[in-house]
C-alpha cells in the first residue's frame, strides 16, 4: 500500500519528543511519521491529502470504561433525567418527573402489538426527584399483564412490574440480598446488583448486559465516531458464544471504525473457568479486536446508594450499600486472577470497596510479585489521600469518573457525600500528585461517550448547577488530553499502539473543528468533532438535531 500524507492545520501528537506538527504520514494503517511536509515527504512517493487542512488532529481518543450497550440501548426507551443524543444523532428529551417517566412508558407499551414482548427502558434515575423512588405501583400503571423492566442509570438498580416479580418468584419470603423490601414486607420492585437484576432477566431476558448482536455494535462504532473515540473497552462483557461471534462479526467489517476490547465478567463464572476462558478468547485477538481484560464487580453506585462508604457513611443516613459478592469471596477472586496474570479491571464506587481492592491487591502481590501488572481500580470515586498512596507503590492504576462532578455533583454535595467528601470526588489531581497513572472516563451510557466533556469535567469541576466542586482537584488542559488519550491506553496496555502520534502506531486520529489547546478552557466541551481516522480510514461523525 502506498503512502498517504495528511495535512492539518495543527497536529497534536501527545508524542512528547514532537508534541506538535502539521503532516502526518501513513502507510499500511500505521503511522510512519509525523511533522512537516518535508519530514513526511522523506519516507517516498506519497499523496498528500488535505481535507483536513483546517482541522485539528489528535491521537483518537481511548475510552477505558465504557459498554457496548450504548450502541443497543438506544433499541428501547430512554427516560434519564437529561436530554441524550443517540448515535445516529437523534435527541431524546429527558423526562424531568416520575410521573413524566410513566407517561413515556404508558405510550410505548401501547405501541407494543405483541402481549409477550417485555418492555425495557433505560437511563432512569430518581435522585432528581427528591425522596420519591419508584415501585410497582408505578410500573403497574404502564401495565400488569406486561413484563416491564426499567434499568437506572448506573446500571445497579432495575425496577421491574408486579408480573416479574410474579414470574420470577420474588415475593415478602424471599431471601436474596438486594431484592428490596417495603415497610409491610412485600418487594417494592426496586433491584440492587446483579443478583437480584439475574433474578428478573431470567424470565424476561435482557437486552443490555447478557445478550449482544452486530447492529449494537455497529451503534457503538456510530458513538464512537461521533464523539471522536477511536479505541474503546466494552467492560462489562458476557463471553458466551454469541457475544463472541458478534464481536468478531463486526470489528471483521470492512472500515468498522473502532477498536474494542471486551473485558470479561468475573462473576460470571468459577476463576477456573473464566481464566480459561479468557485465554481462549486471547487466541481470536485482532487489530480491531483486543481481548484479555478482566472485569471484577464489588460494589454499586453512589448516587443510587449502593457503594460501600466507609465511617460516616451516607450523607443522609442511608444504609451502606450492596456488596456484589462476599468480600472475601472478592478477595479470593482477586487474587486468582492475579496469579493467572490476567489484567484486572476493579469496579470500586466507595472508598470501602477500594480498600477491600487495595488490601486484595497487596496480598496478591506479597504473596505472587508481577511487574507492570497495570490493575486498576475503575471508578474509585470516593479513593482518599491514603489510598492513592498505597496504589502508587502497589503499582495499581486509577480510571476515574469525572463525569460524576458535572452529571452528580449536586447531589453528591447534598445528599450522598455532603460537601466535604464530595470535594475530592474523582480526585485526579491527588492521584497525578501520587504518581497514580490515572485514565478519567464516561461509563457510557451511564453518561455520554463524550471524552471532551470528560476533560472538560476534570478541568473545570462544574456541576450541572454551576457549583466548583473540588477546586483543588482541577487539572490542566494537557493533562486531562493525556488522561483521555495515553493515560487511557495505558491503564489498558495499549500505548505501544495508540494513545499518541507517532511512528509504529496505529493511525487512529480525532478530527476537530478547533483546538482544544487554544480555547477557553470552558468551552472545551463545545469543540465539535468532525469525525474519525482508524487505521488510515475516515468516517465521518453523524450529524446532530437541533
Amino acid at each position: 500500500m502506498g503512502i498517504t500524507v495528511i495535512r492539518a492545520k495543527k497536529i497534536i501528537t501527545m508524542n512528547s519528543y514532537r508534541p506538535g506538527a502539521t503532516h502526518v504520514a501513513i502507510r499500511d494503517g500505521r503511522v510512519l511519521g509525523v511533522g512537516d511536509l518535508e519530514t513526511c515527504a522523506a519516507f517516498g512517493d506519497y499523496q498528500l491529502d488535505e481535507q483536513f487542512a483546517d482541522k485539528i488532529l489528535m491521537p483518537g481518543f481511548v475510552e477505558g470504561h465504557c459498554h457496548a450497550m450504548e450502541g443497543g440501548a438506544w433499541k428501547h426507551p430512554y427516560v434519564g433525567y437529561q436530554d441524550r443524543y443517540d448515535p445516529d444523532g437523534k435527541l431524546w428529551r429527558g423526562a424531568e418527573s416520575l410521573q413524566a417517566v410513566i407517561d413515556v412508558l404508558v405510550r410505548e407499551e401501547a405501541a407494543i402489538d405483541d402481549p409477550d414482548t417485555p418492555l425495557f427502558a433505560w437511563g432512569f434515575d430518581p435522585i432528581y426527584f427528591g425522596g420519591d423512588r419508584m415501585s410497582t405501583k408505578h410500573i403497574d400503571q404502564i401495565s400488569t399483564t406486561r413484563r416491564v423492566l426499567i434499568l437506572h442509570s448506573n446500571g445497579h438498580l432495575l425496577n421491574v412490574n408486579s408480573k416479574v416479580l410474579s414470574l420470577a418468584g420474588i415475593d415478602r419470603t424471599t431471601d436474596v440480598h438486594g431484592v428490596l423490601k417495603g415497610d409491610d414486607g412485600e418487594p417494592t420492585g426496586e433491584l440492587m446488583e446483579m443478583a437480584a437484576h439475574y433474578m428478573a432477566y431470567k424470565v424476561a431476558g435482557s437486552p443490555f448486559l447478557k445478550s449482544l448482536d452486530v447492529s449494537s455494535l455497529n451503534g457503538f462504532g456510530k458513538s464512537a465516531v461521533n464523539s471522536g473515540v477511536t479505541t474503546a473497552t466494552d467492560l462489562f462483557a458476557t463471553f458466551n458464544d454469541s457475544n463472541l461471534a458478534a464481536y468478531k462479526e463486526a470489528t471483521g467489517q470492512d472500515n468498522y471504525p473502532l477498536r474494542i476490547l471486551p473485558a470479561m465478567n468475573t462473576l460470571d463464572m468459577p476463576p477456573a473457568d473464566g481464566i480459561a476462558a479468557v485465554k481462549a478468547a486471547c487466541e481470536h485477538s485482532t487489530d480491531k479486536l483486543h481481548f484479555g481484560l478482566c472485569k471484577v464487580m464489588t460494589d454499586g453506585s453512589i448516587q443510587g446508594f449502593t457503594g460501600r462508604m466507609k465511617w460516616p457513611g451516607y450523607h443522609n443516613g442511608a444504609p451502606n450499600g450492596v456488596w456484589n459478592m462476599a468480600p472475601e469471596q472478592l478477595a479470593d477472586l482477586v487474587q486468582a486472577y492475579h496469579r493467572a496474570g490476567m489484567h484486572l479491571h476493579i469496579h470500586t464506587n466507595g472508598d470501602e470497596a477500594s480498600e477491600l481492592m487495595i488490601d486484595a491487591l497487596e496480598k496478591s502481590l506479597q504473596e505472587a510479585p508481577r511487574d507492570d501488572h497495570r490493575h486498576t481500580l475503575q471508578h474509585c470515586q470516593m479513593a482518599d489521600e491514603a489510598q492513592f498512596r498505597r496504589m502508587a507503590k502497589l503499582g495499581i492504576c486509577a480510571n476515574l469518573f469525572a463525569n460524576h462532578i458535572y452529571y452528580w455533583g449536586d447531589q453528591h454535595y447534598a445528599i450522598t457525600m455532603g460537601p466535604d467528601r464530595a470535594a475530592r470526588m474523582d480526585a485526579c489531581n491527588t492521584a497525578q500528585r501520587h504518581g497514580v497513572h490515572f485514565a478519567i472516563h464516561s461509563d457510557a451510557p451511564v453518561t455520554p461517550l463524550a471524552p471532551l466533556f470528560t476533560a472538560w469535567c476534570a478541568v473545570n469541576r462544574l456541576t450541572e448547577s454551576g457549583r466548583v466542586l473540588g477546586e483543588n482537584e482541577r487539572i490542566s488542559v494537557d493533562e486531562a488530553l493525556h488522561a483521555i488519550t495515553l493515560g487511557a491506553a495505558y491503564t489498558i496496555k495499549m500505548d505501544h499502539l495508540t494513545g499518541s502520534i507517532e511512528p509504529g502506531k496505529y493511525a487512529d486520529f480525532a478530527v476537530l473543528e478547533d483546538d482544544p489547546q487554544s480555547v477557553d478552557p470552558v468551552t472545551l466541551k463545545d469543540i465539535g468533532v468532525w469525525g474519525t481516522i482508524v487505521g488510515g480510514v475516515v468516517t465521518r461523525a453523524a450529524p446532530r438535531e437541533s
